[in-house]
């Protein structure tokens, strides 16, 4: 009699990352958590060249560093199209000064890229939202992503940890109101 070994290999789910700098981190972190297929969104320093930046550093505009989001996510479940969809539907990707209340280096936007795969679709979602005619100019660049530190314990899950004040800045930032008036479903 010959045992026949059972397939034990179990299926790994592959983890897919994606880098994103919307303007303040805080804002840029509930639109993604909640996507079916999203692991984690983690609030963190990108792009520039002081290595494990503090919050402090990046504020003073010196370090290159932009406030970011790393996303990781299942590629089964949602595509990094439908993650770039996100993105520019949280950011005014006019603005190259930063982003709502939030003026300065640190706060442009910017799609970190992690492969040439990601490359071409950022760039294929730029060109898009360029011919859409929505927007004059789109300044949100795109770059190869870079080391990534995340940011200090108390700016994960703010909105979470302080709901009341997270909706107070983010009505009276602006980001709102623009999401509001640029992406309703009502208006063209």
């Amino acid at each position: 009699m010959t045992q026949t070994k059972k397939n034990t290999k179990k299926t790994k789910t592959k983890i897919a990352k994606a880098t994103f700098a919307g303007g303040c981190f805080w804002c840029m972190i509930p639109p993604f958590e909640k996507l079916t297929g999203v692991f984690e969104v983690i609030p963190g320093y990108t792009g520039g060249k002081v290595k494990n930046p503090t919050y402090e550093q990046v504020s003073s505009g010196k370090t290159g560093h932009f406030e970011g989001v790393r996303i990781f996510y299942n590629p089964k479940k949602i595509s990094y199209e439908q993650l770039l969809d996100v993105f520019w539907l949280q950011i005014n990707p006019e603005d190259s000064e930063g982003q709502f209340a939030d003026r300065g280096s640190e706060y442009m936007t910017a799609i970190f890229h992690h492969d040439e795969k990601q490359k071409k679709a950022a760039e294929f979602s730029k060109k898009t939202l360029e011919k859409s005619g929505k927007f004059k100019t789109i300044a949100t660049q795109i770059k190869p992503a870079l080391s990534f530190y995340p940011a200090e314990e108390y700016h994960w899950n703010y909105h979470k940890k302080n709901p009341i004040q997270y909706q107070i800045y983010k009505k009276l930032s602006g980001r709102e109101d623009f999401i509001e008036k640029t992406w309703s479903k009502n208006k063209k």
